[in-house]
């Protein structure tokens, strides 16, 4: 299904580590450290949970940005934007997504919501030809 907005994916993946699905369970999964590497330089680089949610919700709007390049794609942005009203409705009415990590999520879904539509509306413009 082509017109599915990819934000779904950390949308889904915050709510299963919340449910206790994915890492410990609870806000304090998202704490919980994915990757530890020793730099080169001597000092210890650590990516959490919540840091890596944050990083594939970038890599999803780079995609769904690319997505709105395409003619034709009304029903995409209209889910984009419903999968930004359930991020919205999830931040004020949920505790658990109360959250900083949760915040820059709702952030991402609203820049891909207007990125995509500036987008459209731009590549719109030049695939209008006037005859001369």
């Amino acid at each position: 299904m082509t017109a599915t907005p990819l934000m779904v994916i950390p949308f889904t993946l915050y709510n299963l580590a919340i449910l206790g699905l994915v890492g410990g369970g609870g806000i304090s999964s998202l704490q919980n450290d994915v990757i530890v590497l020793s730099m080169l330089s001597g000092a210890v680089w650590s990516m959490t949970l919540g840091d890596l949610f944050i990083v594939v919700a970038l890599v999803v709007l780079f995609f769904d940005i690319l997505k709105a390049t395409r003619n034709g794609n009304l029903i995409d942005h209209m889910l984009s934007m419903l999968v930004f009203i359930a991020f919205l409705l999830e931040f004020l009415l949920v505790q658990d997504a109360a959250t900083q990590v949760f915040f820059i999520l709702v952030t991402i879904a609203l820049i891909d919501v207007i990125g995509g539509l500036a987008v459209s509306i731009r590549s719109a413009d030049r695939d209008v030809s006037i005859g001369l």
